[in-house]
């Protein structure tokens, strides 16, 4: 398993379009991927849109990104840089 901490830093957090792209994203990957919200620490499905949602990842938020699977590193930098320059 690899983990990475990151802070979402986007005026609107990941709302339906950032989260979408972001399941899009994470759905290219065969690691289970799970992204938790370090102020309510709620866990979330990175490759469910209704999971993501429900997470609460607003501005400010940090977050750890966990992957776990054979493409798992990969997976992390991608999914860690998506969220760090996510700009809408």
């Amino acid at each position: 398993m690899t983990k990475n901490e990151v802070i979402i830093t986007n005026e609107t957090g990941l709302h339906a379009r950032p989260a979408a792209n972001l399941v899009g994203l994470c759905k290219k990957f065969k690691s289970k991927i799970t992204i938790t919200n370090s102020s309510n620490n709620q866990n979330c499905n990175a490759k469910s849109i209704l999971s993501v949602l429900a997470g609460g990842f607003s501005k400010g938020v940090n977050i750890c990104i966990e992957a776990d699977g054979e493409d798992e590193q990969i997976a992390i930098n991608e999914v860690s840089t998506y969220i760090k320059e996510l700009v809408e």
